[in-house]
């Protein structure tokens, strides 16, 4: 079936406590979709973040993103006043997050949530607890021994923490049993807040498109809690660490640090991990994209250490037999591949045999030398286009940075030569619209028609990243209706 959507973060919703939330103004913008006849709304991955605000870094694969809670919808609980929260420093900019406000405030309030909530009714949150025991009573135990070791990375903590001593970690959690289930309130209402706006968007006509990183952080609770499944040392720092090799836009390559797994590990255990893992996405989602595919054929591995990715070299990975014990457990994935950057013979057969569509991005097209594989008229039906993704450019802010030649060409493949700025950016958006792709994906900040300055992310870089915000009335009715009518033109209609 045909389809569309919009990708935005939550994080970028409008808000006047400084990052967007899963309240009022997230059931707003699923009534936009709606109304602009769109399928999907795609998100980042919503896990908890950790140093640099990366959803990518996340301290859990399981736990949401404590920042995403709705600080009206806990007063409306009767957990908060709003002079708890009203006149707190959110940030000056209502276009940008400010993480650092952020984070010295927003678990302040939280704390005044959790005190109010211990005086009502617990048998709800007891029954959550209950049902995510598998992962919430550890998760909730790290986050309590990262904020009483003033927020070290677990390896720095001392060793009967790290190495996970069992009578260490009882009498710990004995001692810091309020801390610990103060972690655990806050999951309950993230997911009893993420779950009622799901509803929402699926009773609307609308599907999330959720995210997961291929890798999890070294500082998190999964690598804490299962270091045998990773390649690290007795002392349980890493022997390798994940990255991309030296290339024409990164001369010394790409350093994640990210630990890799032990893959001999997980085929022992008829890799239970990652069927957890992609069990508990697609409850959270509707539909999940697997960041940095091709890593499960062959991955980057950098020694640990090195300040550089120039020494690394690609290892195996357990290629399909991953997807096949998975499907074997859970039936067919609703899952979208990641397969850009170059392809081997390999990957591209790996994904064939999975059946998931891969990606196609726009703004990667238009070689004026060379026919590329991400021109329009070369794509598979079975494939997500992209006008670009978190880490691409605006259209605009593409058509600054790009060599004229390149954009030269685009202009003549949309037939937008002589078009102004607004046009341009909705030629492009009805280039990905009008493509064979089963699916079109297309940034909300193109929507908007903003330029470079509301880019999410620019790879290899720190300082303003997942900082962009949209302004509250950013978007109206004639929006909507251009949006519809492309969307009804291109036969990408679900309503």
């Amino acid at each position: 079936m045909r389809a569309s959507g919009v990708l935005m973060h939550i994080t970028s919703l409008p808000s006047p406590y400084g990052i967007g939330t899963v309240g009022k103004e997230a059931y707003k913008f699923v009534d936009f979709l709606r109304d602009s006849h769109q399928t999907y709304w795609q998100i980042l991955p919503i896990g908890p973040t950790s140093y640099g605000d990366s959803p990518y870094q996340s301290f859990s694969t399981h736990a949401g993103n404590p920042y995403f809670i709705d600080l009206d919808m806990l007063k409306d609980d009767g957990l908060l006043k709003q002079s708890d929260y009203k006149n707190l420093d959110w940030g000056m900019n209502s276009e940008r997050v400010d993480y650092e406000a952020i984070y010295n405030n927003r678990f302040k309030v939280l704390k005044i949530a959790y005190e109010n909530f211990k005086n009502t009714d617990r048998t709800e949150f007891d029954r959550f607890v209950a049902e995510n025991d598998m992962w919430i009573s550890n998760y909730a135990l790290f986050m309590t021994a990262k904020s009483v070791n003033g927020n070290k990375c677990w390896l720095e903590w001392e060793d009967g923490l790290k190495h996970r001593d069992p009578h260490t970690l009882w009498e710990f959690k004995n001692e810091h049993m309020d801390e610990v289930v103060f972690w655990e309130f806050v999951q309950y209402k993230f997911f009893e807040q993420w779950k009622k706006l799901k509803s929402y968007a699926n009773d609307n006509g609308v599907r999330i498109i959720g995210d997961i990183p291929i890798y999890v952080a070294l500082d998190s609770a999964a690598v804490w809690v299962h270091p045998d499944l990773y390649e690290l040392d007795n002392d349980l720092n890493p022997t390798a660490v994940a990255g991309c090799p030296p290339d024409g836009f990164s001369p010394t390559g790409q350093l994640w640090g990210n630990p890799l797994y032990r893959w001999d590990r997980h085929r022992e255990t008829g890799y239970s991990w990652w069927i957890d893992r992609l069990r508990a996405s697609c409850e959270l989602y509707d539909v999940v994209r697997i960041d940095h595919f091709r890593g499960f054929d062959e991955f980057y591995s950098v020694p640990y250490g090195d300040k550089t990715a120039e020494r690394g070299k690609w290892v195996k990975g357990p290629g399909i037999e991953l997807f096949r014990f998975i499907e074997a457990r859970m039936g067919t994935l609703p899952v979208i591949a990641e397969d850009l950057g170059f392809l081997t013979p390999s990957v591209i057969k790996m994904l064939a045999d999975s059946g998931f569509p891969g990606m196609k991005v726009l703004e990667f097209a238009f070689d004026p030398n060379s026919e590329s594989d991400y021109l329009p008229y070369l794509y598979d039906k079975n494939s997500v286009v992209y006008i670009g993704t978190h880490d691409n450019n605006t259209v605009l802010g593409w058509a600054k940075e790009t060599d004229k030649a390149t954009v030269d060409f685009c202009k003549k493949y949309i037939m937008a030569q002589n078009a102004d700025d607004s046009e341009f950016v909705w030629r492009f958006i009805c280039a990905a619209m009008s493509s064979v792709s089963d699916t079109a994906i297309i940034q909300m900040q193109d929507i908007l028609e903003l330029d470079e300055r509301a880019r999410m992310n620019t790879p290899s870089t720190t300082g303003s990243n997942w900082s962009w915000r949209m302004k509250k009335g950013a978007y109206n009715k004639k929006m909507s209706q251009k949006l519809a009518e492309i969307t009804r033109t291109y036969g990408r209609c679900a309503r």
